[in-house]
């Protein structure tokens, strides 16, 4: 049974991170949700859920020298971590010839350097116990082209790849590492679409809709489970079809 392992989840304030974070916890799961801020729907669910699952840690993910602190402490109040779920990311978007320089640093900065350090600092506390679960959230972006997508489709690129490699590295001790790949779907990051391109993007899935954020927490739940104890270096796509 899954109840008392501890599972961070970055970003887990809103959006996917928060779909998550709540899906976790009713699984049984103690949840750390690490954001900036908590905001009123984090909060929200933290006041009603079962006492202990949902433990709030603010951090600005993107100041990497705090990550190891974070982490240490996340370690040193509530012990083992059996999962990460690296969530934390930036969807801008623009045409690369115009993009400002530095939202594509920023940009870069938390979708691959963050997860790749924080990933760094718990994998080292997850190698004496073994049998944890590292998985990040990368995007159909990673493998299908979308015009105005070019540095956000890299950095999802890069954490597939980075993914595959650590499953390598890790194995050994017995630690899965996955990726979620998601669809477009009804959260923050796809506010820039207009109507017409979300109807074109559901007339092209083989399900005729748009996934949502609670089928993207569904697919990290069963990577966590003793279900999915050998699957490892791989990406599960959630995305109603849409790249079939």
């Amino acid at each position: 049974m899954t109840a008392y392992r501890t599972v961070i989840v970055t970003g887990g304030s809103r959006g996917i991170g928060f779909a998550v974070v709540r899906r976790l916890a009713t699984a049984g799961y103690h949840v750390v949700a690490v954001a900036r801020r908590e905001g009123e729907a984090l909060a929200a669910a933290t006041a009603s859920a079962e006492p202990g699952s949902i433990t709030f840690r603010s951090c600005n993910l993107a100041d990497t020298g705090r990550l190891a602190s974070l982490v240490k402490s996340i370690h040193d109040d509530f012990g083992p971590i059996y999962g990460l779920v690296n969530n934390a990311a930036i969807g801008t978007s623009g045409i690369l010839a115009t993009l400002a320089e530095a939202k594509i640093e920023a940009l870069i900065g938390l979708n691959v350097l963050s997860p790749i350090i924080m990933t760094k600092h718990v994998c080292r506390c997850m190698m004496a116990s073994g049998g944890s679960r590292i998985i990040t959230i990368s995007s159909i972006a990673a493998a299908t082209g979308y015009s105005g997508l070019s540095v956000y489709g890299a950095s999802k690129s890069a954490m597939v790849g980075f993914t595959k490699s650590l499953a390598r590295e890790l194995g050994p001790l017995g630690i899965t590492v996955n990726a979620v790949a998601p669809g477009f779907m009804e959260t923050e990051m796809t506010n820039d679409l207009g109507d017409g391109e979300k109807a074109r993007i559901i007339r092209r899935s083989a399900l005729r809709r748009l996934p949502e954020a609670a089928d993207v927490a569904n697919a990290v739940v069963f990577l966590l489970s003793e279900a999915a104890r050998n699957i490892t270096g791989t990406v599960l796509t959630v995305d109603a079809g849409s790249t079939a």
